[in-house]
């Protein structure tokens, strides 16, 4: 069985499914028709019994570049100074909860999920790896949880689960710096659990992970994930709904028109603290 939508290419083969971003913006940029698929194509394949577990990778060089700010520019657009009404910014927080609950299906879910990561990774792509059981990458993948430097607080779960995965210490300087870091080390900070030399290896490894999960009894499979779902401290649930307040609250301002200018123009943002 194989599907094509206007972001995600989903295909099944036995037991196996594969989510593929396929863009239609740059870089499989995560446009408007990713956040309307991801929560529609991860509830469909939880529910499809022939569906033991899921591989979510890129389409071409790239994992994803991110939050397609262009054509997202409708939720942005409203909140470039700080004189937004109160009903643009409970729109804002109530999006913000609609985004986090596309990765949220793919945590929350019955089937295990497998992020396979080559080219960059930036952003809203570090967001979905995080969200996934399993985090694999090619020797030349490049990460970044870059939006600091837009003037945004991060808001669609890796400040929360980050911190399970590589620790406080690594979990804030990623997000406090914006800076890239290598596959190598992501691996050594536990951001992702194997490397694979190139693209095609990384595919072939994710499948070769993905078969080896799917020939385990299926019932079981999803109960170890729902076990291990239930120590995850109430904490996180808060911490996404604290966020998703925060920017409602604060992410409207100069800074932000400044960080998201400076991205199209190409140069170095100036921020004002205003």
């Amino acid at each position: 069985m194989a599907s094509e939508r206007a972001a995600l290419e989903v295909s099944v083969n036995e037991g196996v499914a594969e989510v593929v971003l396929r863009g239609p913006g740059k870089g499989n940029a995560l446009g408007p028709d990713f956040w309307a698929e991801m929560p529609a194509v991860a509830d469909e394949l939880d529910r499809d019994p022939a569906v033991r577990v899921v591989v979510v990778r890129g389409s071409g060089e790239h994992f994803t570049y991110g939050l397609d700010l262009q054509a997202m520019g409708g939720l942005f657009a409203p909140l470039f100074n700080e004189a937004v009404p109160a009903a643009e910014r409970l729109h804002l927080y109530e999006e913000v909860g609609r985004l986090q609950r596309a990765f949220d299906r793919l945590a929350y879910g019955r089937k295990p999920v497998i992020g396979a990561a080559s080219g960059w990774c930036v952003g809203g792509g570090v967001h979905l790896l995080a969200a996934c059981d399993m985090r694999l990458a090619s020797s030349e993948a490049r990460f970044s949880l870059r939006e600091v430097r837009l003037a945004i607080t991060p808001d669609l779960g890796a400040l929360q689960r980050l911190p399970r995965l590589v620790g406080e210490g690594w979990a804030r300087r990623l997000a406090f710096t914006g800076e890239n870091i290598d596959a190598a080390t992501a691996l050594r900070i536990g951001l992702v659990d194997e490397l694979f030399e190139g693209p095609a290896a990384l595919i072939e490894g994710a499948r070769a992970l993905a078969r080896s999960i799917a020939d385990n009894p299926p019932l079981v499979v999803q109960g170890i994930k729902r076990v291990m779902n239930r120590a995850e401290p109430p904490a996180l649930a808060q911490g996404l709904d604290y966020v998703a307040l925060w920017n409602a609250a604060f992410l409207p301002s100069q800074d932000l028109a400044e960080g998201v200018a400076a991205a199209a123009q190409r140069r170095p943002p100036k921020f004002r603290g205003r």
